[in-house]
């Protein structure tokens, strides 16, 4: 797996719908519980959140002051090329560069000629939605 760009924040700073790498894996963050200090320790964070590009829950638990990573998801429009089987072949709209994905399961009514917008991180890419729907 190709790595995109990624910055580092503090853990206790994550938010729901904020984005965070765990096992080398981008997700979204859907809760965040934050636990006290104890008598020997430093408040930690347990974080849940799911996979963006692979539909599995991830944990993450840290000292709130510890570095994590946060990929930067790049946004984009493109138009739909062509649609084989379980594989779409889109068109980037800006540099026209052309991505061969999976058939995205939650995006119904791909055809030549659509325009969707997706997001991307490194070689993996998703097709959020389709555009003027």
């Amino acid at each position: 797996m190709a790595e995109g760009t990624k910055k580092f924040v503090d853990a206790g700073q994550l938010k729901p719908g904020s984005y965070v790498l765990i096992d080398g894996e981008p997700c979204q963050v859907k809760g965040v519980e934050k636990s006290k200090p104890g008598k020997h320790g430093a408040a930690k964070v347990r974080v849940t959140a799911m996979g963006i590009f692979k539909d599995t829950k991830k944990n993450l638990m840290k000292p709130t002051d510890a570095s994590v990573d946060v990929p930067i998801i790049l946004k984009g429009s493109a138009q739909v090329v062509a649609v084989m089987g379980n594989t779409v072949q889109l068109m980037d709209l800006e540099d026209y560069q052309t991505y061969d994905i999976e058939k995205p399961k939650d995006v119904q009514g791909l055809t030549g000629g659509t325009e969707v917008e997706y997001i991307k991180w490194g070689d993996l890419l998703k097709v959020v939605r389709k555009r003027g729907s």
